[in-house]
């Protein structure tokens, strides 16, 4: 059984003339009676009573009928999910993230995407850099956002965030009294930091920045989640250098403070090069669009 003969019977079936149906269909009258004769044929029964004014359906043309026109329609609607699938507007997409970006960003990013998407179910899931590498490859993540280097040349990436570090101080600190820092004046402190293992970009980072400084932080305690950290900077165990994302954290018993020559931060988009679907580009229109919208800072490709 062929598409084209239950297109030419519904042409009949609602015509009720050879003619006009095959007119409709855009064959010649011999053509649409042999492809109904051949359904018939197939069907092992009779679908129209042929008269020399019109054509009626027979029983069991009406029954045939509505099967006719419900598995065209769920071709139609079959045909329709598989283009929206090619243009990145249905299915599934995996997001790998680090810590902070649920704090900003994201979650507006994420939010207009569903409401231009709707039938793209976004799995959101927080993982270090190292983490976000590895579900890439394995497929487990479509696309991660993390903090440069990314060094496997088999990853696009996009920049997106372009983050100064802060200072996170406890409130009673004394510190906490002025309006901006220098970095020397963290010198004597006791730091709460990431283990090196976990964030080893961000690590090198501020150690450089301190040792050009002349001192080296005097790690007190580690933790692997920024949350944890400044629940100990709360504490009173510490201080803390986070993104400046995290400042949207009014956590009690912590103070925000800028600090001069503070280093920035780069948080990119990153995929497979060879797997760049519509849907990860799409992602990353949206997250461009409500980037700008909001005035954050904004790299360029590579």
């Amino acid at each position: 059984m062929e598409l084209r003969h239950l297109r030419h019977f519904i042409a009949l079936a609602e015509e009720g003339h050879f003619g006009r149906a095959a007119e409709r269909v855009f064959v010649v009258q011999q053509a649409l009676s042999s492809s109904i004769r051949s359904l018939e044929d197939e069907l092992g029964v009779s679908l129209v009573l042929r008269t020399t004014r019109r054509v009626q359906l027979t029983p069991a043309g009406e029954v045939f009928l509505e099967s006719a026109r419900a598995t065209l329609n769920t071709l139609a609607q079959g045909s329709e999910r598989a283009r929206q699938a090619a243009r990145g507007e249905v299915g599934r997409l995996g997001v790998g993230f680090v810590s902070g970006l649920a704090f900003a960003g994201l979650p507006d990013i994420v939010r207009r995407f569903r409401e231009d998407f709707p039938h793209v179910a976004v799995d959101l899931r927080e993982l270090t850099a190292q983490e976000q590498e590895a579900a890439l490859r394995s497929g487990e993540i479509d696309l991660g956002l993390m903090l440069l280097p990314v060094r496997d040349p088999a990853f696009a990436t996009l920049a997106l965030w372009k983050q100064e570090l802060v200072a996170a101080l406890p409130s009673s600190h004394p510190l906490a009294r002025k309006r901006r820092l220098n970095i020397s004046d963290l010198a004597g402190e006791p730091f709460v930091f990431f283990p090196r293992a976990v964030r080893a970009t961000y690590f090198d980072q501020v150690m450089r920045w301190c040792a050009a400084s002349g001192f080296t932080p005097r790690i007190v305690q580690e933790a692997i989640e920024v949350p944890t950290l400044l629940s100990l900077v709360a504490a009173g165990l510490g201080v803390f250098l986070p993104i400046r994302f995290f400042q949207n954290v009014s956590l009690p018993g912590v103070t925000y403070r800028p600090v001069l020559g503070a280093p920035t931060v780069e948080i990119v988009a990153t995929w497979p090069r060879v797997q760049q679907s519509e849907m990860v580009s799409a992602f990353l229109k949206v997250a461009q669009e409500v980037l700008q919208e909001g005035g954050g800072k904004q790299g360029t490709g590579q």
